[in-house]
């Protein structure tokens, strides 16, 4: 089961890269965000042409997540638990062939420190208390999306200019660490421990030519989900294609 996540920086603006990479790489989920579009506007004729059933939770403008599988999606979940008055569309869970997937959209949290950076932090709060129900399931789940963190300084390409961007705080770090010590595995560093290796590159300065990036998406599995992994890779492609996503794809494929 081939599993994808990619931040399209808006869905109506992407579909001609979305709809070749999906034909191209062929993944049984994608798990997008960014959409940037309410769900009547998602271009659902489009991707369900390619064989896909579609969930969206869509705002308008901004934010956005949605999952696309080849297979029935069951049991929806739309939104993050814990606080009922977040209006962001930013997370949406669903069971997919007895996987738990989520797509994730975690808030930038810039200008730090401030009020972003805040919302940031208890976003990742009641992430870290999704994923500790999840855990009591003992099921196999993936957590992907944009995480907006870089985990180390070796997945930003330039520590000290980034120094006082929110993706690199110690409070953005620690909930990520949080996480893996739960139990979840950072499936791309199960196969790849160490390196430069990215999956956002800004549109300014030439950042792509000069592989100016960071590694801010990610793949968290359960336990049982780690045992099945047999691969993950970050798919650069769509980002050297015309009018692409300021991110690329990251997938893995577990062994169900």
């Amino acid at each position: 089961m081939k599993i994808a996540t990619w931040n399209v920086n808006s869905i109506n603006a992407r579909i001609p890269r979305v709809s070749e990479w999906l034909s191209q790489a062929s993944p049984d989920v994608a798990l997008l965000q960014e959409l940037k579009c309410v769900d009547e506007k998602f271009p659902r004729t489009e991707i369900e042409d390619l064989g896909y059933n579609i969930v969206t939770h869509g705002q308008k403008s901004y934010n956005g997540v949605a999952i696309l599988s080849k297979h029935p999606i069951e049991d929806v979940m739309i939104g993050l638990p814990g606080d009922d008055s977040d209006e962001q569309a930013r997370y949406i869970e669903a069971t997919i062939n007895t996987v738990r997937v989520a797509s994730i959209y975690l808030p930038n949290g810039n200008p730090y420190p401030g009020e972003k950076f805040d919302y940031k932090i208890g976003w990742m709060d009641r992430l870290i208390e999704r994923a500790k129900y999840l855990l009591t399931l003992e099921e196999d789940f993936v957590l992907a999306g944009d995480y907006n963190v870089c985990p180390k300084d070796e997945d930003c390409y330039d520590i000290v200019r980034f120094a006082n961007d929110a993706l690199v705080q110690p409070k953005s770090r620690d909930r990520f660490y949080t996480l893996l010590n739960l139990g979840l595995t950072d499936a791309f560093r199960a196969f790849t421990p160490s390196g430069r290796n990215y999956t956002y590159w800004d549109y300014q300065a030439g950042a792509w030519q000069k592989d100016n990036g960071v590694r801010i998406d990610h793949l968290l599995l359960s336990p049982t989900a780690a045992d099945k992994v047999i691969k993950c890779e970050i798919d650069r492609t769509p980002r050297g294609k015309e009018r692409p996503s300021d991110h690329t794809p990251i997938w893995c494929e577990l062994s169900l």
